[in-house]
């Protein structure tokens, strides 16, 4: 068991990538905080899988990482059930499909939310988590960004502005927090539910991509694992995209 003990925080962990990420952490043993902010019963039901394996000690807490008195009180919580902190898997996130060309559309609300949810929220939860990593002895903060990030394309121009703000951040936070390691993950369009709907954007991103495949939630989940494991990286920014940023 990789992460035996290992106390694990996965912010948006109860759907789409966060699921699968907290699914293979807790294969390798760690104990996993899922984080939600609406989908209790995702999050009530990916418990209930969890906890099948009674050695193991999962837990759910309902915050909003857009909200900083949420972030805060999660912290609270988890310091008084487990002490310390040994990850952050910094994944909570959401977006619109708005074209680029839709100027009228990206209105100031949508930068707001993207900034509040994708950027500060992540930044948010390192700060008041700072403490409780220093207690671990090979403490890790994996960033979820997005290819949005290197090539500007994506959901909206505010998610790609964000999503870039994410991997500039992930630089300077390993500089300065070190030795917590701080790295970024930028997956290509990832299979999910959500992409499901994009039908002609999900064709488009394929043809486009030189494997002709989208990025899975396992691809994801393996790399935040290995970017656990692994104590010679940091500050870096691992692209998972089929090939996509060559074109």
């Amino acid at each position: 068991m990789l992460l035996e003990n290992k106390n694990i925080l996965v912010t948006g962990g109860s759907r789409g990538i966060g699921r699968t990420i907290s699914l293979k952490l807790a294969e390798e043993g760690a104990n996993i905080i899922i984080n939600y902010s609406k989908s209790n019963s995702d999050a009530k039901n990916l418990l209930d899988i969890l906890n099948t394996d009674c050695n193991q000690k999962h837990i759910m807490i309902q915050a909003d990482v857009s909200k900083e008195e949420d972030i805060a009180l999660l912290m609270q919580q988890i310091e008084s059930h487990y002490g310390n902190l040994d990850v952050i898997v910094n994944n909570a996130g959401s977006t619109k499909f708005i074209e680029h060309s839709d100027l009228k559309r990206h209105d100031s609300s949508i930068f707001d939310e993207m900034y509040k949810v994708h950027f500060r929220g992540s930044f948010l939860c390192i700060k008041y988590a700072e403490s409780l990593l220093r207690k671990s002895v090979q403490p890790s903060i994996v960033n979820i960004a997005s290819i949005a990030s290197i090539t500007a394309i994506g959901s909206n121009i505010a998610y790609c502005a964000m999503k870039a703000a994410v991997v500039n951040m992930t630089k300077s936070l390993a500089r300065v927090l070190a030795p917590i390691r701080v790295n970024a993950i930028s997956p290509g369009l990832v299979d999910t539910e959500l992409t499901k709907e994009w039908k002609d954007y999900r064709k488009k991103q394929i043809d486009l991509t030189p494997l002709k495949i989208l990025t899975t939630t396992t691809d994801v989940a393996n790399e935040v694992l290995h970017l656990i494991l692994s104590d010679n990286i940091t500050g870096q920014n691992i692209v998972l995209d089929g090939g996509r940023t060559l074109n």
